[in-house]
This record gives C-alpha cells, structure tokens and sequence, in this order.
C-alpha cells in the first residue's frame, strides 16, 4: 500500500523538475498532469511489484514471473485501469526479448546502460519470500528477479541493499537503526558474495554511515538505480512521518513516480497502513484488489491455504 501511494503521488508530476516542485510542492494526491490520469493512478513500478507478488502467492518460478510482465505490457494486467501508460526503455527493450524468444526468462541486458531503478522498484514483495534462509541463496533470487529486465551485478547490489533495509524493518528496527545495521553488515556480505571492489564502491556513500547528512542538493533524482536507493534511504532517514517521507521523496522532481513507490514501501514496512492518510487511500486504484494481493502472498508464503 506504501509503494502504491508513493508511486500514485508522483504520477501526476512525472519528469517535472526540483526547481518546479519548489514553486509547487506535491501535498495531497492530485489528478491529471504528466500522463492524464485520474488521482490515485498508479504506474509500471506498482503494476510490475504486483506482477512479483502474484508469482509468489502462486509459488516462486520465473517462468511464471515472465509471462505475467507480458501480459501487463500486452493486455494491461495489472493495470489500475486497463491499459500501459508508462515503461521504462530498458523494461520495454526486455519484455520484448521476452516475447520473442521462448523461455528466455533472464533478459536484461548486462552493460552500464543496463543499471536504471526498473528492477529496484518493483523488488519489494521479495522482503517476504524465504527472508531466513542463506545470504547466497537470497542474492541469488533477488539477482535473477532483477535480470528478468536489468541483468547488470549494480542493480542486484542495489536491490539486495534495499532489501536488507526492508528486512531490518520487518523485524522492528527504526530506520535510523536498520541503517547502522546495514552500514555495519553489508560490506562483509557484499565481499562474502563476490561482489567486484569495482562495483562496490559505487555504494560507498550510502554505506559510510554519512548519506542522512547529505544536503538535498547532492540527491538525485533520475531514474539510474543507484540514485533511486540513495533517495529512498535518505528520505527514509531524514522525515519522521509517513506523509512528510512520501512527500519529500516526491518533491524531489524528475522520476517522481519511482522515487515515490521506492521510498514508499519502506515507509509503509516502518510507519504501517494506519499511518497513510485516509483520504490518500480513498482514491487508490484497485485499493481493495491490492490488499486482496498483498494477503494472498502472505499467506502462500506462510504455508497458509488460501481461499
């Protein structure tokens, strides 16, 4: 619900720049702007975290994973009201790999043009799949959820770091907390899987214990994957509130709707649904199917029958 709010937020003012949401902050959810849409539209960055946690109410299988982002792109599944209005080049370029080449289910490409948000923002259900089990075998699932469009090593490490942050959250720890923790323990688990020292020290900011001290005019806002976490986090560790994180990550212009959904989840996991404003929630597309979705999954990966 988070990610879905934070995502409809920014739909309206996707694009729009820092300098334009200065003279005109987002403060309530409003309608029409970049692309048109009613208020409470949400875009690709739900429709494809939805697509994840259908796969894995239904049980883990990539397969399965491909074919529902096809038929989003095709058919408009998971669409808030029937149709695509919005996808990233990189997401486009791989789904039509996908459609092309018969179980081909790993398509994302592989070099540095390969490394924008399209995997981390749609990530999240895996904070609640198989959360115990080894450090080899979590990176290994989030690294294939991530190659399925953004097959390159910085967008998994982007996704794992994101994830840890979510779990840490999940088992109760403040933001401030899971961030410390997540300073301490990441460099070691990074090394422990192999991870390139070249690629690693693309994350030293946010692993230095300093990004909450960064002034705003060194976060960015686009849509390369490294950015995108460094918004979230930041965002996360700077506001107190559920609405002031939201907004904040928002106001922060250029690919507001992904900056939005990313920061969003987080806050969600840490403030929970009581803390999103009624009205907010009011105006949700597909609200209800939503929290249908969001405890089919639970319940699937608790071993729980489903009705």
């Amino acid at each position: 619900m988070g990610l879905a709010v934070g995502d409809a937020l920014g739909v309206p003012v996707e694009f729009q720049s820092r300098a334009a949401r200065r003279l005109d902050p987002v403060v309530y959810m409003r309608a029409y702007g970049t692309h048109n849409q009613p208020a409470g539209t949400w875009s690709d960055d739900a429709s494809l975290t939805f697509c994840l946690a259908e796969t894995l109410a239904h049980g883990y299988d990539l397969g399965d994973l491909t074919r529902r982002f096809i038929n989003w792109y095709e058919y408009g599944y998971w669409t808030p009201h029937g149709s695509v209005f919005d996808i990233g080049i990189t997401t486009r370029e791989a789904i039509n790999r996908l459609q092309s080449t018969p179980h081909l289910t790993l398509a994302g490409g592989t070099d540095e043009y390969s490394n924008g948000n399209g995997s981390l923002m749609r990530i999240l259900p895996l904070a609640f799949y198989q959360p115990e089990s080894s450090l080899t075998s979590r990176f290994a699932v989030i690294f294939d959820v991530s190659a399925v469009t953004h097959g390159h090593i910085r967008a998994a490490v982007a996704c794992f770091l994101y994830l840890e942050m979510a779990r840490y959250l999940r088992a109760g720890l403040t933001p401030a907390t899971a961030y410390l923790r997540l300073c301490q323990e990441a460099p070691a688990q990074l090394l422990a899987l192999h991870i390139p020292a070249r690629e690693t020290s693309h994350f030293e900011r946010i692993l230095s214990g300093r990004l909450p001290d960064a002034p705003v005019s060194a976060i960015h806002s686009g849509g390369y994957v490294l950015h995108t976490l460094e918004a979230a986090l930041w965002c996360l560790l700077r506001y107190e509130t559920f609405t002031e994180t939201v907004l904040a990550a928002v106001n922060l212009g250029d690919d507001t709707d992904t900056t939005g959904a990313a920061t969003g989840g987080l806050a969600g996991l840490h403030y929970g649904e009581t803390a999103i404003p009624a009205d907010w929630l009011h105006v949700l597309a597909r609200r209800f199917d939503i929290e249908d979705l969001a405890h089919r999954m639970v319940a699937s990966l608790q071993g729980r029958s489903i009705r």
